[in-house]
């Protein structure tokens, strides 16, 4: 079967991390870096050139294809910042609870499994925080670690 296009590479995250542009994406980047290596208690790999991930799961979908992807993570983007929130996409009750802290957050929009940011300054980073440790502890439940 097919494996995903964007595959966990060997590039270190900090050599990512220090050339984020601009300058204040950069800060913001290692702002989400630190709360996720705290949720988390992972060390971050990166996945593809961009997509900075926290843990890693195996899945099969119905359609036969396997998958090897990351429970979390984010990607600074130049217009936004692009977090990767998989429980609530895999979970329903995770997706609800999301949606009553949603309302909380601040400005925001949302993907299929992804939150986009802008700046940091525009959102609740307590309430981010919580969205990432349900979302961290849905993907724990639903894919456990070998």
């Amino acid at each position: 079967m097919t494996e995903a296009k964007t595959q966990m590479t060997e590039t270190p995250v900090e050599a990512f991390l220090a050339a984020v542009e601009p300058p204040a994406k950069r800060e913001e980047a290692r702002v989400l870096d630190a709360m996720f290596r705290r949720v988390t208690g992972e060390a971050p790999k990166m996945w593809g050139p961009s997509i900075i991930g926290y843990g890693d799961y195996r899945t099969t979908y119905e359609s036969g294809r396997d998958v090897h992807w990351m429970r979390t993570g984010f990607s600074p983007r130049k217009a936004k910042h692009s977090l990767y929130l998989m429980g609530g996409y895999c979970d329903d009750i995770t997706a609800a609870g999301r949606d009553q802290k949603l309302a909380r957050l601040g400005k925001y929009s949302t993907g299929k499994s992804c939150l986009y940011v802008n700046k940091l300054a525009d959102i609740d980073l307590a309430v981010l925080e919580d969205i990432v440790a349900a979302d961290w502890q849905t993907m724990l439940r639903l894919f456990p670690e070998d």
